[in-house]
């Protein structure tokens, strides 16, 4: 058996130290954490919907209660426009293409269209005789619109005409949300409390649906993916990926939330360059209170927030700067990534580097100079050459910060020695201990108990302690024998005092109270061991069940 090695070091640290619980953020978990988010309160009851617009600045509009607030996330999420001309609350809207008019349906059934500048309702579509639940203009057409309610009856509708070109039939229970393919105006999906998401195509007649997969579970959200061949449906506490192009194939089902999952939508990362430029995830948001960011492509979940009331809606803005969440409380959760200036071209981690002063003191220059366009207003001044005749010029290049690759020689810094380290440098055994634990620093007792078991002296600095001196090391003991981090080495050297040192504990009232002190920890201690151990074997079955499914 190898001999424990004596430390050359000073000062002395312990080396049983916690290992940290918290992983390390990875990029991606710090790319959505980079999101500074922002409470928007005083809206009346739940957040039914969340949409922007597909033009800048990207307003969003918030559907709650009886009305329609607009925001401008520009301008601090302040609301822009407020529509109020409903007759019931309103469950759904989406923007037209070129985000000048957007559709609302509320539960009265109606399906409006208004102007965004001025407010004003533009059209009035009445056909649903129960609640609309969803509205969606499609993708590149201006004069259609998809809507569908708890009639079960999916209407594709001509705007200008305020008439339904097509009651589309199949849905046997409430139809609750829709998505309109990125790639072809003419389809569009649908989801139902009756488990099904039919994909629909208005060119194709009375003949039904095109296609249609069982999610299992009511349907509350479905959005076609940017690629146009796959749609993620969400219903009960799963999000399904589902293939189109392989007739209805099952891709993959998420199952991170423990309650209902109420929408889902798609967001880009939005970094220009790098492995991960231009790459889309699925955001979900549930009545458990956290948002999920599913990687599609590599099928896992990403990230993952809490928040502190049951989520209704979801939205990413299209520049990738902006994510709204409403809950059920009447709160909206704004997150808005910070701008940087040049953001048209380097990676992120470009533009978080610090400029230097010569690069800050060009574009001051080209500021002033572009001001009019009138040219440079001044000359970029000379660096002054460094004589010897200077004092500067014997302190030239500390300042300097090396490149990668130069070989840099650091100077060895000066160690400040504590009392205990000086004490043990000079094999003061004894009074290092005495020392060390009136300094009530747990990490530096550690330490320089290690240190003396390694010098292979503990047990004879404890025998040698006197009264006083023991009783400090049995307060000691006393609060920190229970510690995980220090309980391998405390465990043995209490009974190991207990021992030896066992008549002089007798002979002292002012020992034994330490001694009772310590057994009650230690029963404390025992106490909660067993009833963690209750804990785990009601747990591990459980988990064990789970971990089948």
């Amino acid at each position: 058996m190898a001999e424990p090695q004596i430390s050359k070091t000073f000062p002395v640290k312990p080396k049983h130290k916690p290992k940290p619980r918290t992983p390390k953020q990875t990029p991606e978990s710090k790319y959505w954490s980079s999101f500074k988010t922002k409470q928007i309160p005083d809206l009346i009851s739940s957040i039914t919907s969340l949409t922007f617009s597909p033009n800048a600045p990207h307003s969003f509009a918030a559907a709650h209660s009886a009305s329609l607030t607009l925001y401008n996330p520009l301008n601090q999420f302040s609301p822009t426009a407020t529509i109020s001309a409903f007759r019931d609350v309103v469950s759904s809207a989406s923007f037209r293409c070129d985000g000048l008019l957007v559709a609302a349906a509320d539960l009265s059934g109606l399906v409006q269209v208004f102007d965004v500048k001025t407010r004003n309702p533009l059209r009035k579509l009445k056909s649903h005789t129960r609640p609309a639940r969803f509205v969606k203009y499609p993708a590149s057409d201006k004069l259609h619109l998809v809507s569908g309610g708890d009639d079960a009856i999916v209407k594709y509708w001509d705007v200008a005409g305020e008439t339904p070109i097509s009651d589309l039939l199949g849905h046997k229970d409430y139809v609750r949300c829709g998505d309109c393919s990125p790639v072809s105006s003419d389809m569009f999906v649908t989801g139902s409390y009756d488990h099904t998401v039919k994909l629909w195509d208005v060119r194709v007649r009375d003949s039904g649906s095109v296609m249609e997969v069982n999610h299992g579970k009511p349907v509350e959200d479905v959005i076609f993916l940017p690629s146009g061949g796959l749609i993620a449906t969400a219903g009960g506490d799963s999000v399904k990926i589902w293939d189109l192009m392989a007739g209805g194939k099952m891709v993959y089902s998420m199952e991170s939330h423990n309650k209902t999952v109420t929408s889902i939508c798609v967001a880009k990362i939005g970094k220009d360059s790098g492995e991960e430029a231009q790459q889309y995830r699925i955001l979900s948001v549930a009545l458990d209170g956290y948002m999920k960011v599913f990687d599609y492509a590599k099928m896992k979940v990403t990230h993952s927030m809490r928040f502190p009331a049951p989520l209704m809606s979801v939205g990413f803005s299209p520049d990738c700067m902006t994510r709204v969440i409403g809950t059920s409380n009447g709160m909206i959760y704004a997150g808005r990534r910070k701008y940087k200036e040049g953001a048209g071209g380097g990676s992120d981690e470009e533009l978080d580097r610090p400029l230097s002063k010569y690069e800050k003191r060009e574009k001051r220059l080209k500021a002033l100079g572009d001001a009019g366009g009138l040219g440079p207003v001044m000359e970029e001044p000379q660096i002054q050459v460094l004589r010897p005749s200077n004092f500067r010029y014997f302190h030239r290049g500390q300042g300097e910060k090396p490149s990668e690759r130069d070989y840099v020689v650091m100077r060895p810094k000066k160690v400040k020695l504590a009392e205990h380290d000086k004490l043990l440098k000079k094999f003061r055994h004894k009074d290092a201990l005495v020392c060390v634990l009136r300094s009530k620093n747990p990490e530096n007792v550690v330490a320089v108990m290690e240190e003396l078991v390694a010098r292979n002296k503990l047990l004879k600095c404890t025998l040698n302690l006197d009264s006083e001196e023991l009783e400090l090391l049995l307060k000691f003991l006393q609060k920190h024998l229970t510690v995980p981090s220090y309980s391998g080495l405390l465990m043995g050297l209490t009974k190991k005092v207990l021992e030896t040192r066992i008549e002089d504990i007798k002979a002292s009232d002012a020992l034994k109270v330490h001694i009772r002190n310590l057994k009650r920890s230690v029963e404390e201690e025992i106490r909660i061991q067993q009833s963690l151990q209750e804990m785990q074997g009601i747990i591990s079955p459980l988990l064990r069940i789970t971990g089948r499914r």
